[in-house]
């Protein structure tokens, strides 16, 4: 990992997170997460793999809004300044386009149906990041065929019926006490 180098590290990531921020209007920041993991991990080398995929279970697991990921994400990249840049940086962006489109769609008229065109087309963009996000994790907690196995069949699980995934959240947490994968 390389050191997070300050002023400069901030304004990258800041920058970077609220450019993404954009197509998560509405609150889908989870779909972001790909990209996220790929800018910090990847590209920057700022945090490990499994640093976050722990910041998005912990922030999945904790109550409140489903985006506190990206919180401990700019924590660990640059401590309180980084977890201060990268949280406003996810919602001062999508917040502002949000609220000014209301005022428009309050309008009506052709304010009214590009506000309507907006939302169609970037749906099929949050279906794709969503998947690129489970696919992001699945990659970065897997880490062999047992644990590929307890992923495919939890996603079955979830997707085919009506169980309460704190069950499986309550499964995995077992299986991992037992060193089962």
């Amino acid at each position: 990992m390389e050191a997070a180098d300050g002023p400069a590290t901030l304004w990258e990531m800041g920058a970077h997170f609220a450019l993404l921020s954009m197509m998560a209007v509405g609150g889908g920041v989870v779909m972001l997460a790909p990209d996220i993991h790929r800018y910090v991990v990847d590209a920057h080398h700022w945090i490990t793999s499994e640093q976050f995929a722990a910041a998005y279970t912990l922030a999945q697991a904790a109550p409140g809004p489903n985006m506190l990921y990206v919180t401990l994400v700019g924590w660990w990249v640059a401590g309180w300044p980084g977890a201060l840049v990268a949280t406003l940086a996810i919602i001062v962006p999508p917040v502002t386009l949000t609220l000014t489109l209301m005022r428009a769609s309050e309008r009506g008229g052709s304010a009214g149906r590009f506000g309507r065109a907006l939302r169609f087309g970037l749906a099929p963009v949050s279906v794709g990041l969503l998947c690129a996000g489970g696919w992001v994790l699945v990659q970065a907690s897997d880490a062999n065929w047992r644990g590929g196995l307890l992923t495919a069949a939890t996603v079955a699980v979830v997707t085919g019926t009506r169980i309460n995934p704190m069950w499986l959240i309550a499964a995995g947490a077992l299986i991992g006490i037992l060193h089962l994968v």
